[in-house]
């Protein structure tokens, strides 16, 4: 946790407050803060404050806003991903909302199990997003959209989010040329399930506009795949 993301009915009287169980435990046992002492918050979709802590309740922490600090800029990226394993979805979230992304769409895809739609961790997406906006220092949240059928989405959805100055890149391990570096333009990125998108799948991103690339001769789990190419798309 890099800042406290506050939200903004924290943030109506002079003095603002911390009140979230998560953050006050954070700044009390591991920060180890006192009255007196300074962090960084954010309030979110909106900005960010250096602060002076001024009083601590047994559930509370009052502070005093000093300056207003920036936000980091986003990516311009939509990260589009099949939907992962529950258990991989937190960090994927995580991760992408740190690394700047500035859109999230989960899909289906044939090898997505169809009960992966129903876990609960979908439900606490709002969650994972605070914890990567917290661990980036940033305040901004991304949109993230939710499409449970794979073709409507690629035929009816994706061709309006497609032009010459906003490409989608598909990865693919066996396409015949390697991913761009350093681009300085708006782009969506599509990621395929563990054991990739099927062949079907494939040629219809294509036929719908995608531009398929590979990273390279080695295969990577999904978190690392977006790892790897949102550091490596970024300028």
């Amino acid at each position: 946790m890099n800042i406290v993301l506050l939200e903004p009915e924290d943030v109506k009287e002079t003095l603002w407050v911390i009140h979230q169980s998560r953050q006050y435990q954070h700044i009390i046992q591991h920060l180890k803060l006192n009255v007196g002492d300074r962090l960084k918050v954010g309030i979110r979709n909106e900005t960010r404050y250096l602060v002076e802590i001024k009083k601590i309740d047994f559930d509370k922490i009052w502070i005093e806003p000093i300056q207003q600090e920036k936000v980091p800029a986003k990516l311009p990226v939509t990260l589009i991903v099949a939907l992962p394993r529950p258990k991989v979805l937190r960090r994927i979230v995580m991760d992408s909302v740190t690394l700047g992304v500035d859109k999230l769409i989960l899909i289906h895809s044939y090898r997505v199990d169809k009960s992966y739609w129903q876990t609960p961790f979908l439900k606490q997406l709002d969650h994972y997003v605070t914890l990567g906006l917290e661990q980036a220092g940033d305040v901004v949240v991304p949109e993230i959209e939710l499409y449970p059928r794979f073709k409507p989405f690629v035929e009816d959805i994706l061709p309006q989010m497609i032009d010459k100055d906003r490409p989608a890149y598909l990865a693919h391990p066996y396409a015949e040329t390697a991913m761009p570096y350093a681009i300085d333009h708006p782009c969506s990125i599509i990621i395929g399930p563990e054991g990739g998108f099927i062949p079907y799948e494939v040629d219809l991103l294509t036929k719908n506009g995608c531009q398929a690339y590979h990273l390279g001769n080695r295969i990577l789990r999904t978190e690392t795949a977006i790892s790897y190419l949102l550091g490596r798309l970024s300028v």
